[in-house]
């Protein structure tokens, strides 16, 4: 609980203006895209890596808890406040500091939107490729928080294989700095990393150096409609053995695709039980060559139809449906709970198969859609939770989708993280050993667990 006397440090440290105590100003900032939700004491908007540094020493000093959040879009529950104290909200930091074009970096604040760092940089003809859903709110701190992942996953990677380097204030209150502008940089243990997907348990990043690359010339964007889930599933993996990478590979199933046609009517077939979304990029004559290659691969595993956007205005049409696949799901039932379940992109077949499964013997529904060329589906439990027995179902549903993944060889989150909602089923994926090493980590760094307690079951029982 948050004393008056550092209440009163607390608006000295980064100015009245920027701390805030009113009850309905507690209750905007305790929750997030969660079901969850948990009161803070007051939140801070620190304008400064200084003022980061020295609210986090008054926690020490005055041992009150510390939730670094960005723009609150989590889906893990990674910035709920569960153990009150104070919310440091970090959307003043939100300078775009430096774009170099010849040595392919941007140097930012957390607060940066990520869309706009994206534009910003395709300005001088450079991607950032991270393209979460939530990038147009989201902030770039929080991606590295929770190790970002989006549709262009499978060719370029996420979040942690673009980040050169941190400016961290510790949980002690120190001032860090890891990694280098350089291209490589092998220097000692790699703090960068260890910072990237920690969810604000072992720091708070206050400036961030990120990789760029060129943009790639030419697009090619493809619609292929399958009548059978199968046959879907069974594509992607037949795309990747042939040795095309695209750029995004996204699966939609029947109950997201009627969603979205709902939602936005863009003439998606309600018949079809899946569809997969393609897109190849590259120099003009490679990019075309797989698109011709992939259109090819569809039709041999029995895609009813395979259809290449025009122009960009068709692109735009055709990535739409991807874009509000969550969207529209959350129309249809009050309750809307998005996974990330992960698994070896050979294993997509049995990872749609057996979460259709699931939804049936639970009596649950179940929209399925996601990054399939990388094995990150989005299993979308849609539920009532006013509904007790049927929400208790649903609880069920996702505790077995989890335990499939883990039986296919693969991971409980790929890219949205563990926060609260999935720290129950932790131990499951990484062992006794992989826990108490994680505690380890963040004892050493955080002796007084300061920043962001109750998380990923690193507090000791």
């Amino acid at each position: 609980m948050l004393g008056d006397a550092a209440r009163s440090r607390l608006r000295e440290i980064v100015g009245a203006p920027h701390f805030l105590d009113s009850l309905e100003d507690r209750i905007s900032y305790s929750y997030d895209a969660t079901l969850y939700e948990a009161l803070p004491d007051a939140i801070v908007y620190p304008g400064s890596v200084e003022e980061v540094a020295a609210v986090v020493r008054l926690a020490n000093e005055e041992r009150f808890a510390v939730t670094p959040r960005g723009a609150g879009t989590g889906l893990s529950g990674g910035s709920i406040p569960i153990a009150g104290g104070l919310v440091m909200v970090l959307t003043r930091l939100n300078r775009i500091v430096a774009i170099s074009t010849d040595d392919l970096y941007a140097v930012v604040e957390p607060g940066v939107i990520t869309a706009d760092l994206a534009a910003a940089v395709a300005r001088r003809g450079l991607l950032y490729p991270p393209d979460p859903a939530s990038q147009t709110v989201s902030t770039i701190g929080g991606n590295v928080a929770e190790n970002a992942g989006g549709l262009r996953g499978l060719k370029y990677g996420v979040t942690r294989h673009y980040i050169l380097g941190l400016e961290v204030v510790t949980p002690k209150g120190e001032i860090l700095h890891t990694g280098s502008a350089t291209v490589k940089c092998v220097t000692g243990y790699d703090l960068t990393q260890l910072m990237v997907g920690s969810e604000g348990t072992l720091g708070v990043v206050t400036r961030i150096w990120c990789k760029l690359v060129p943009m790639p010339e030419h697009k090619e964007s493809m619609l292929a409609i399958f009548d059978h889930m199968d046959d879907a599933a069974r594509t992607v993996a037949a795309i990747i053995r042939s040795g095309v990478i695209p750029a995004t590979l996204e699966f939609l199933d029947r109950v997201t695709i009627n969603a979205v046609e709902d939602f936005k009517k863009i003439g998606l077939p309600r018949q079809a039980e899946a569809i997969l979304l393609i897109e190849t990029d590259g120099q003009r004559s490679a990019a075309q060559a797989e698109a011709d290659k992939v259109v090819a691969i569809c039709r041999e595993n029995h895609a009813g139809s395979v259809q290449k956007a025009a122009d960009e205005t068709e692109r735009a049409q055709l990535w739409l449906a991807r874009r509000s696949a969550l969207s529209s799901l959350a129309r249809v039932r009050p309750t809307t709970i998005l996974e990330d379940a992960t698994v070896p992109r050979s294993r997509v077949p049995d990872m749609v198969r057996g979460v259709r499964e699931i939804a049936e013997r639970h009596r649950i529904l179940i929209g399925n859609f996601g990054h399939a060329g990388d094995g990150n589906l989005h299993p979308t439990v849609l539920t009532d939770i006013r509904d007790k027995e049927e929400y208790a179902r649903a609880e069920k549903a996702i505790e077995e989708i989890f335990d499939l993944a883990l039986s296919l060889g693969g991971t409980l989150s790929g890219e949205h993280g563990i926060g609260m909602a999935k720290a129950p089923f932790l131990k499951r994926e990484t062992g006794a050993v992989g826990i108490k090493t994680m505690r380890s980590i963040k004892r050493a760094l955080d002796p007084n667990n300061i920043l962001n307690p109750g998380k990923m079951m690193l507090d000791e029982a």
